[in-house]
């Protein structure tokens, strides 16, 4: 069972308009996210993911319901944005331009800056401009800009669009990496293999509502909800039942999460006799 001290976010009927209230981007949406997850946010185009997203850190105030950072409503004041930025971070597009507008000192920001280029390994680019960098290196860097807040929460919104499988295969690096300091991470994404492999736990919207919450087994398993948004099922999951439905798995084994598991599963199959 879940605690309360466990949640560290909370939305609670959050309605929200981008044209005075004829039309809704959120309608209703009530969530909870616990601490410490990975969890994926998926559906389709206008589904409301990147409003939520820019109502948990202050950036949108919901037109009604509330928004709740470690059991406290979120204090629109200055000094209580602020502080809620400190602790749920989204991308910014340069280097420590989010801990500078969080009022720390230039030589405190250099510090935390540095310390950040060497953990992700991102020194050889240290001196660029931006638009000089690649689109894989500015995903790096907006990254890097985020972990010098040191913050509880990380929104990232389509972290590897656009991006080659190499940088792709970096960003996602350094997502572990963020998972394994017990950042909780937040990902809109719609790819449907990295949030089966990936997420704790994955969560559908579909027009600025809640359509279903549970684990990527629970939630790719359920064809219904799938189909109103859009998306299919992992490749991992379809091939799965595909060999349970032939009678060469059993369907009791618990669901992979990726090819490798499945490929384990394959390999202890026992030859038929002759």
């Amino acid at each position: 069972m879940t605690s309360q001290d466990d949640i560290i976010l909370k939305a609670e009927n959050l309605y929200f308009s981008y044209d005075d209230e004829k039309t809704h981007s959120l309608n209703g949406l009530s969530l909870e996210i616990r601490r410490g997850r990975r969890i994926a946010f998926m559906g389709a185009n206008g589904s409301g993911k990147s409003t939520f997203f820019l109502c948990c850190n202050g950036v949108h105030r919901p037109s009604s319901g509330t928004v709740y950072f470690e059991g406290e409503p979120v204090d629109y004041s200055r000094k209580g944005l602020l502080a809620l930025r400190r602790n749920v971070a989204s991308v910014y597009q340069e280097i420590s331009f989010g801990i500078l507008n969080l009022g720390v000192s230039p030589d405190e920001a250099a510090r935390e800056v540095e310390n950040v280029i060497e953990r992700l390994e991102i020194t050889p680019f240290r001196s660029k401009p931006t638009h000089a960098l690649s689109g894989g290196q500015k995903k790096q860097v907006s990254i890097a800009d985020i972990l010098v807040m040191h913050p509880k929460i990380i929104i990232l919104d389509e972290p590897a669009a656009a991006l080659d499988p190499k940088h792709t295969v970096i960003v996602n690096h350094i997502v572990e990496q963020l998972s394994a300091e017990g950042i909780t991470v937040l990902m809109a994404t719609h790819d449907v293999d990295y949030a089966m492999e990936w997420a704790d736990e994955v969560i559908l919207l579909k027009d600025g509502r809640l359509l279903t919450h549970g684990t990527p087994e629970e939630v790719f398993s359920d064809q219904d909800s799938l189909a109103l948004t859009n998306l299919k099922q992992p490749a991992v999951l379809q091939l799965f039942n595909s060999l349970c439905s032939r009678g060469l798995l059993d369907p009791s084994l618990p669901i992979p999460r990726n090819l490798e598991q499945l490929e384990r599963y394959i390999a202890e199959i026992q030859p038929l006799p002759l």
